[in-house]
């Protein structure tokens, strides 16, 4: 039996998803309604769930974890992490490993999910909006996940992945009212997705470049402020398993202070890590990747 492949770039994917578009919509029409419900405590429940989701869940678990497995966790630490990612609301983790493994493997080239390449607007928003983006099933995209695909439970986590922003928000309902569930859950999710996305566009257009690597990929200081060290994209492009993207001292990486916080706690191991400073000696400088690694 061949095993169905998964065909993406702007030419494959071809008309508007409805289920997608009609639900960003409303995310970004609840985002824009939270700017009229401004409270300190709906403030503060945004920001702590913005970390939740993004650092915890898309940097730390979906990205550097998952993905990559740039470090080793216990399983109970995974699966809570990956819960903490399903917040993000950026499809569950079968869905956005497997993208993001795929475009490692075409990274501005034929097949890339999402480069530039093939328009600014389509790197960032527009290729979750078209054709079926994100809505296949673990069958399909077993090719590119398998190790996630045998585990049950990221499985399951990935078919009721919208299930947490749905127990959080009536969490939210019940605790502050609307203005919680507007910005817990409506702002903080749209600019979440939009700061993840940018990583997607921004920093294949628009930064410095340290290492010689064969796409557009570069380092991006405030797409890396706020998506907890994402923004480092080249030396990430450089060094895919390496679990700390900024490398330089003043490369900012919350995502690894996370990580190495596990491992003082005893809740991480085996973690790779990227080194430049004996090869880099200036931002301008452009290494081969190869050379970079200590």
């Amino acid at each position: 039996m061949v095993q169905p492949t998964l065909m993406y770039g702007r030419k494959y994917q071809k008309g508007l998803n409805g289920i997608t578009a009609i639900a960003m919509t409303a995310f970004h029409i609840g985002a824009v309604a939270a700017l009229f419900f401004v409270t300190k405590g709906a403030l503060l429940a945004a920001l702590i769930l913005y970390f939740v989701g993004g650092m915890l869940g898309i940097g730390m678990a979906y990205h550097r974890l998952l993905t990559h497995r740039g470090y080793k966790t216990y399983k109970w630490v995974e699966y809570f992490l990956t819960f903490c990612g399903t917040l993000a609301l950026e499809g569950g983790p079968i869905f956005w490993v497997a993208t993001h493994r795929i475009h490692h493997q075409k990274s501005d080239r034929e097949g890339d999910p999402h480069t530039p390449r093939e328009g600014t607007w389509w790197a960032h928003m527009g290729w979750i909006l078209t054709g079926e983006g994100l809505h296949h099933d673990a069958a399909v995209l077993s090719k590119y996940c398998p190790d996630l695909c045998r585990d049950r439970v990221q499985v399951f986590l990935s078919n009721w992945h919208w299930v947490s922003n749905v127990i959080v928000g009536l969490g939210l309902l019940a605790f502050g009212g609307i203005p919680y569930v507007l910005w817990g859950i409506f702002f903080r999710t749209t600019f979440g997705l939009h700061s993840t996305w940018l990583v997607n566009s921004a920093t294949h257009l628009w930064g410095s470049r340290r290492f010689g690597t064969r796409d557009d990929s570069t380092n991006n200081w405030w797409v890396a402020l706020i998506t907890f060290g994402e923004g480092w994209h080249n030396n990430h492009h450089a060094h895919p398993v390496s679990a700390r993207h900024g490398l330089a001292w003043y490369e900012l990486d919350l995502n690894w202070i996370g990580i190495s916080t596990l491992r003082r706690l005893g809740l991480a191991w085996d973690i790779k890590v990227a080194k430049i400073a004996h090869v880099v000696t200036t931002e301008h400088q452009v290494m081969p990747a190869e050379e970079a690694v200590a």
